[in-house]
């Protein structure tokens, strides 16, 4: 029994192993990687589909990787954040972050329920759209809190909001370089622009470097504002749904949604940033973060029924894609105003 069940996990974690490593070196190829390499592992994974063998004999031990590799690569996701960098940055830049950030998710989840979306799935299109993409929502979907009747398709509901911001980013970061050089923005006000408006930091990469080195330190150290508001965000988020949830269903309060694993994410950003680690630790920590994001994203992708998801994406996506305008037009307008 034993040994069938190491069978079983050497099993799940070579296939999203592979997954993983496949997806990272696919997202370091010039035309993959403003898709992003956690994107590509979950595509991977949901390929593998068409070898049932892996989902029908590992499925509890695929669904302990995409639970439990998730956290420990949000915290290790922590290294990447440098909080003396993000302090040099300026009031202005965290202002900016806190007020997209909370604007973006109240108004994408807003425009997703009034077209009839799901709450669940309109606060994780909503987060990822948000903050700051697929970490974003997987960072978020442990604080909703499902039967198990419904655990099934919140984990549909975590492959459609990981599509719609991989789609929605790309399209957004195609755009914003075609329309640089009618914007006649400073490289600075170039790299505000697609550091706070789009949506993976892959984008934000692709995008900030079309404007030069200055747009793309620019780029990187806002869309890194805005993953900083990932634990808040996680919170708040939680006590919020919880609350919510109660509300509609009449249930008595449970366990605070308090996210655990955030708090990780925070100590991780405070050691990169004060204990005098080598650039190049520091590079292996975030390469292994996203290896490990990875394994959790090809598990997801072997998990679920990805024909039902895409028969109940198109309100979700025109969600997305409404508030993306109205974050794209916001932060134009405060870049050329205030930077």
């Amino acid at each position: 029994m034993e040994n069938s069940k190491t069978r079983r996990f050497i099993l799940a974690g070579g296939a999203t192993l592979v997954c993983a490593v496949l997806g990272n070196y696919l997202g370091g190829l010039p035309y993959l990687s403003m898709v992003g390499a956690l994107v590509l592992s979950l595509l991977l994974g949901m390929a593998l589909q068409i070898q049932p063998r892996i989902k029908a004999n590992a499925k509890s031990e695929i669904g302990w990787i995409s639970n439990k590799f998730l956290r420990l690569g949000i915290i290790l996701l922590g290294f990447k954040l440098n909080l003396i960098a993000l302090a040099a940055a300026g009031v202005k830049t965290i202002l900016l972050a806190i007020v997209i950030v909370t604007g973006t998710v109240s108004l994408t989840y807003w425009i997703g329920r009034r077209l009839g979306v799901e709450p669940e799935l309109a606060i994780l299109a909503a987060s990822g759209t948000g903050i700051c993409g697929a970490a974003a929502v997987m960072g978020i979907s442990p604080q909703i809190q499902v039967p198990e009747a419904k655990q099934e398709r919140q984990r549909e509901n975590e492959v459609l909001a990981v599509a719609i911001v991989a789609i929605m980013g790309t399209v957004f970061a195609l755009t914003e370089i075609a329309l640089k050089p009618l914007l006649h923005l400073t490289p600075t006000q170039f790299g505000v622009l697609t550091g706070g408006s789009l949506h993976e930091i892959a984008h934000a990469v692709a995008a900030g470097s079309a404007g030069g080195a200055v747009s793309l330190d620019t780029a990187i150290i806002t869309k890194l504002s805005r993953v900083l508001m990932l634990a808040p965000a996680a919170l708040v988020i939680g006590f919020w749904y919880q609350h919510h949830n109660q509300q509609q269903t009449g249930a008595a309060t449970g366990k605070l949604p308090i996210p655990w694993f955030m708090a990780g994410f925070i100590l991780a950003s405070v050691v990169g940033t004060f204990v005098p680690f080598s650039a190049a630790i520091l590079a292996g920590l975030v390469k292994l973060a996203y290896l490990v994001l990875g394994m959790a994203m090809a598990a997801l992708g072997i998990s679920v029924n990805f024909k039902v998801i895409f028969n109940r994406g198109g309100k979700a996506f025109l969600a997305s894609f409404l508030a993306s305008i109205c974050l794209l037009v916001f932060v134009l307008i405060v870049s050329r105003t205030f930077f």
